[in-house]
């Protein structure tokens, strides 16, 4: 069989399953099939691609096809310019979350900061920050073993390892240290809602990094009392918030004597990110 033909096949089948993006997708599967980039692929469309390579093509379009999300199937990412690693064990890193990257490097570009990322999964959020924040340390944290083996192996991959501490332990469990700054993308999805997510997100991604109690709230205003605890004066706090929670938000954070500095909309409009200082 012929590479133009493989994408056909799997493109068909997954269109037939209503997947949107059925002809990158196919390519992106036969692009990992093959180890090859995907524009190899596409200027040798005549190729010849053996039986057993189109079985293993095979079996990751049925994954896809049953709503696996891709980066899971890919194995990783784009974030911030960079690969990450992912699986099941950590959420998959969004663009709007580069807002919050984007930002505080604007605030703090050439500054020496202590981070401190809590619920870090791949690691994506702190990591992203000392690569682009060149003096800075951080630490990230995380209830799951797993998420912080995968944050560990981020590290390594981008050479950020001498910089950087992964601890598997609860953000309430932190004591006798503080930070510049403190940054948190938590689980901030009423649990009622949980069963409206596409069941891309439902099925495969980590319900614990999704679930953020009956107001959403839950894990925001936790982070939130912690980080008067161990934040520096004048540090921050940058925070990734859901659809119209910013108000109940703002409140829990004037409530323990936080200011807000800046909040940032999303690709929709929706304030997503914001940032407090600690007075």
């Amino acid at each position: 069989m012929r590479t133009l033909q493989a994408i056909k096949i799997g493109s068909g089948l997954l269109k037939k399953q209503k997947i949107p993006s059925h002809i990158l997708d196919a390519e992106l599967l036969l692009s990992k099939t093959l180890n090859k980039s995907r524009e190899e692929i596409l200027t040798n469309l005549d190729k010849t691609i053996h039986f057993k390579k189109f079985s293993i093509y095979k079996k990751y379009l049925t994954r896809r096809s049953r709503n696996e999300p891709m980066a899971y199937i890919l194995g990783e990412k784009e974030f911030w310019s960079k690969k990450f690693e992912v699986n099941k064990d950590t959420l998959i890193p969004r663009p709007e979350t580069e807002l919050l990257i984007e930002q505080l490097y604007k605030i703090y570009n050439n500054k020496e900061l202590s981070i401190l990322d809590i619920g870090t999964g791949s690691g994506c959020i702190i990591l992203s920050l000392l690569g682009s924040l060149k003096k800075s340390k951080g630490t990230g944290i995380d209830i799951s073993k797993k998420a912080i083996l995968m944050a560990k192996k981020n590290a390594v991959r981008h050479n950020l390892n001498n910089r950087v501490n992964f601890l598997h332990k609860s953000f309430e469990n932190i004591f006798h240290q503080k930070f510049d700054l403190i940054v948190s993308n938590p689980p901030y999805i009423q649990r009622k809602d949980i069963k409206n997510l596409s069941d891309d997100i439902k099925k495969y991604e980590p319900i614990m990094a999704l679930d953020g109690g009956n107001d959403g709230l839950d894990l925001i205003k936790k982070v939130i009392y912690k980080s008067k605890q161990i934040l520096k004066i004048k540090g921050m706090l940058a925070l990734e918030i859901g659809n119209e929670q910013i108000l109940r938000v703002s409140k829990a954070l004037i409530e323990k004597n936080f200011r807000i500095k800046h909040v940032i909309k999303d690709y929709k409009n929706n304030i997503r990110c914001v940032f407090a200082s600690h007075e």
